[in-house]
């Protein structure tokens, strides 16, 4: 029995292992002077389990009585997790090393929380699904106060945890009531007591707090005070991680928790996440314009895009699942492509985030500029860029579940979002004369940005399968 089931968290307990062996032999040899080789051997992990879980996974399997689960759905989320971490990893090193915080427990904490992450996808149970998030909040909390020597990277750090920890608060607060009511912390029982469109009050009451514990997470309004402050302050390695796998993990999380444990009463979620998602949209695309910061700029972009994810959700529907994970999965490489051109903004050796000092960036670095041309417009929605599908599978899954209000709503917001976007190529393009930024970026950089800017055009053949894989793992997880 617990060999059946070790086996089936073998991905995770290898990644586990890893992060604590990487700590001890780290500790006891040269410390930092390591630091570079384990974060390419993390990264190197990484995407091995990714590549694991993704060829040989197949069927529903469930761990420990029902309190993990590692099916369709659960993989695709894992896939992508590991695969932005991974991605995340290499193309900070350079960034890292040449501002003294190549530190040996920054790729073991990055493994640390993927394995967080990759529990919070499969959890059955109230228990591991609150293990697997602070797991993966911990680990953060501590990377996004790095830069020792920074006012920011602190005040970042500590706003993250103080904001963190009340969401874990309301979390535990909703999970009690919840199992107050079922008897139960099983998703499968939850299921039960909640009944088809008539849980109890309680329950429901335990569902809003649960909801509004991981609408933090995903910084969805009005719980996203914490996300400019903590994008902005942290150091862009760690910002790029901030903005992609845990993103996709809690994400993943939250559509397990309202379809496996509360499916038969969406009904009743679905009006609160159509609200979650119009607050969103709306925020991220009209507070953003005023921003001169591109890192706030992005933690902004990403309550928007956060919000067309959810818009999904609210669907309720099979169909809304598989438009979030595409779109995720979309969202997800867009922002490993701008983050990794935001890495190569510097002026004598020292980073750069002022959106002005674009200006006439084409001019010097015409290919960096056209690949960061390209993401921004996918990252707008401008047809026919794969940006574009993404939104429109959500928009589609809105309309098709009744909620023609949400969708039209959406398109607007990703009207008036587009502008800031804009001006950011407006700046590369257009922008007065001024002093340029430095020619020199990390290869590693300038490879996940071209990369990124590929996909997004010629993904729109077929957008790599992930159409099919996002299909069978809605399946897996509405039944």
């Amino acid at each position: 029995m617990i060999q059946a089931d070790l086996n089936i968290i073998l991905p995770e307990i290898v990644l586990a292992l890893y992060a604590m062996g990487a700590l001890v032999a780290a500790v006891y040899t040269g410390k930092d002077r390591f630091a570079g080789a384990l974060i390419w051997l993390t990264a190197g992990l990484m995407a091995v389990l990714a590549a694991w879980i993704g060829i040989t996974g197949e069927g529903t399997n469930v761990a420990f009585g029902g309190m993990f689960h590692d099916d369709g759905f659960a993989r695709f989320a894992k896939v992508a997790i590991l695969l932005s971490g991974a991605a995340v990893l290499v193309m900070g090193q350079d960034f890292m090393a040449k501002r003294d915080m190549m530190k040996f427990e920054y790729p073991i904490l990055v493994a640390l929380s993927a394995v967080g992450m990759m529990m919070m996808v499969s959890a059955g149970d109230l228990m591991a699904l609150y293990m697997g998030l602070e797991l993966q909040s911990l680990s953060l909390y501590v990377v996004a106060a790095m830069r020792r020597d920074s006012v920011r990277s602190t005040e970042a750090g500590l706003k993250y945890f103080v904001l963190g920890a009340l969401s874990s608060g309301l979390l535990l607060y909703g999970a009690s009531l919840v199992y107050g009511y079922a008897g139960t912390t099983l998703f499968s029982g939850i299921i039960a007591a909640a009944g088809e469109g008539q849980a109890p009050l309680g329950l429901l009451f335990g569902l809003v707090f649960v909801m509004a514990g991981l609408a933090f997470k995903v910084s969805a309004v009005p719980f996203h005070m914490w996300t400019p402050d903590v994008y902005e302050g942290s150091p862009t390695p760690v910002t790029a991680f901030f903005a992609t796998a845990p993103k996709m993990a809690a994400m993943g999380l939250l559509a397990r928790v309202l379809h496996d444990a509360f499916g038969g009463v969406s009904a009743d979620w679905g009006q609160v996440l159509a609200l979650l998602s119009l607050l969103s949209m709306f925020l991220g695309a009209v507070a953003a314009i005023g921003q001169t910061n591109i890192k706030r700029l992005m933690a902004y972009s990403s309550i928007a895009h956060m919000g067309y994810a959810l818009m999904g959700l609210a669907a309720g529907t099979a169909f809304g699942v598989q438009a979030m994970l595409v779109y995720m999965a979309i969202y997800v490489t867009m922002n490993v492509g701008t983050f990794a051109f935001i890495l190569s903004m510097e002026r004598d050796g020292q980073p750069v985030t002022d959106i002005a000092s674009l200006n006439q960036y084409a001019k010097a670095f015409p290919g960096r500029a056209l690949a960061m041309l390209v993401l921004l417009f996918s990252l707008a929605g401008v047809p026919p860029l794969v940006g574009f599908f993404g939104k429109l599978y959500v928009l589609r899954a809105a309309y098709e579940a009744g909620l023609a209000w949400l969708a039209v709503a959406g398109v607007i917001a990703s009207v008036i979002g587009a502008f800031y976007y804009l001006r950011i190529v407006y700046f590369m393009y257009f922008g007065e004369e001024g002093e340029t930024l430095d020619r020199g970026t990390a290869p590693v950089s300038l490879v996940f940005l071209m990369a990124s800017a590929v996909i997004m055009v010629v993904g729109v053949v077929n957008l790599f399968g992930i159409e099919t894989a996002a299909q069978a793992a809605a399946a897996a997880l509405v039944n």
